[in-house]
């Protein structure tokens, strides 16, 4: 027993309706009052009933009647307007500022057994389980798990929108340097993130928009700045990167990050940062302005088509410099990336847009392009569909993510609505 679930018990009165103070006197509640999340008593402007007189006030929650004492509310003038002390035992007389005692209500003796035990299950799921609520999911009607998927979808937006504030602010309000900056950002996935972020930091717009016509000197360019054109070469193609990025560097008074702030290791071939550099300078090379571009774009297929980019043929049969591999593919980014790609960087990028705009109709058609999109295919989505929830797409896979991580690991099923109605039902 907490007490933030005896709060949850007394916002929501699941209560018999029977109630009375540990006096005998019959306790109506005709207002809940209004949960105060700082300081002060637990619910402000309610109105009850006892003994048939009407009472407004403020209602105070403890496990305890003692806690009253040992939180020392009885000196604190703040608490004088209390008019109802509800706990779960009571276990000691109390008294206000004032002098007087307000009634007290022992919610132990007015609990079904049901709410206790469904909330008790919630609280210490098997460790197999992941998602507390997983054995009776089927309990809860589908109305109510995609309503609640719809809220969540946008709060997993807004929580990705962070990184794309931090990035606006950076560039001071630049809409097409931000979008160049968090598309890099996720070009590296997980484990390259951070050293795209500051090679896209250190190629300016202005730069990349001059070789926009020129994906071998934007390449060459974007290779100098992440630092991987050091040293000799054997093979024709670095040297050329080489040759065309010095060029450039002098006249351009260039500085690279360092070199070694990539990682190969535990990574597909297919992710090395020399393949994803190279496919980025192809998709800054297919068009001038990439935010204005994808903003007329309400085709989620025709996003992943623009960021289907390929690498230089060079790469067809490389995946380092100078070590040719035995077998030739084509290296293109695939539709998974790409769907990443619109997922976390162009989703929170336009709905961030819509909000600064003052626009509605950009944030529904970024939720619209994950509604377009396949749900994801990852460890918690599995989880779920183990469970016996499909997302139907990646609106949903977004929200069940959001759910995840954010309420069943730290067990806010108080919070959920799925939660909620797990709680509630009656054996």
């Amino acid at each position: 027993m907490t007490e933030a679930f005896l709060h949850y018990l007394w916002q929501h009165q699941m209560l018999d309706k029977r109630l009375a103070t540990v006096d005998g006197q019959p306790v109506v509640v005709l207002s809940a009052g209004t949960l105060n999340r700082d300081a002060g008593p637990d619910f402000f402007n309610a109105r009850i009933a006892v003994g048939g007189v009407e009472w407004a006030g403020n209602i105070e929650v403890h496990l305890r009647s003692s806690d009253w004492n040992a939180h020392r509310h009885s000196s604190d003038k703040a608490y004088n307007n209390v008019v109802l002390h509800v706990v779960y035992e009571h276990d000691a007389d109390i008294r206000l500022e004032n002098g007087t005692s307000p009634a007290t209500l022992e919610l132990r003796r007015f609990l079904h057994p049901s709410i206790v035990a469904n909330y008790d299950s919630l609280m210490t799921p098997s460790i197999a389980e992941g998602i507390p609520c997983a054995r009776r999911l089927s309990q809860v009607p589908a109305l109510v798990v995609n309503s609640f998927l719809d809220r969540l979808t946008v709060e997993r937006i807004q929580a990705k929108s962070e990184v794309v504030r931090r990035l606006l602010d950076e560039s001071r309000g630049g809409w097409e340097q931000t979008c160049y900056w968090l598309l890099a950002h996720y070009f590296g996935g997980n484990v390259n993130a951070l050293p795209f972020e500051l090679l896209a930091k250190a190629t300016t717009p202005g730069l990349l928009a001059r070789w926009k016509d020129n994906p071998q000197r934007l390449e060459a360019l974007l290779m100098g700045q992440a630092g991987l054109l050091e040293g000799n070469f054997d093979d024709d193609y670095p040297r050329q990167l080489q040759s065309d990025y010095e060029a450039l560097r002098a006249g351009a008074s260039l500085v690279p990050v360092d070199g070694h702030l990539w990682r190969f290791f535990r990574l597909r071939p297919s992710a090395f940062p020399t393949i994803r550099i190279s496919q980025m300078a192809h998709l800054l090379s297919s068009t001038s302005s990439l935010f204005s571009t994808l903003l007329t774009m309400t085709d989620a297929a025709a996003i992943a088509r623009l960021f289907n980019c390929q690498a230089s043929p060079y790469w067809d049969n490389h995946y380092h410099f100078d070590r040719p591999t035995p077998k030739s593919s084509v290296k293109q980014l695939g539709r998974m990336q790409a769907d990443l790609l619109i997922i976390n960087a162009w989703v929170p990028l336009l709905f961030v847009y819509g909000e600064m705009m003052g626009s509605q109709q950009y944030k529904d058609q970024a939720v619209a392009l994950l509604e377009q999109m396949g749900a994801e295919n990852n460890r918690i989505v599995r989880q779920w569909t183990d469970a016996g929830l499909q997302p139907a797409n990646a609106a949903q896979s977004q929200a069940l993510i959001q759910l995840k991580t954010n309420y069943c690991n730290s067990r806010r099923c108080l919070d959920c609505r799925i939660g909620h109605h797990v709680i509630k039902q009656i054996s």
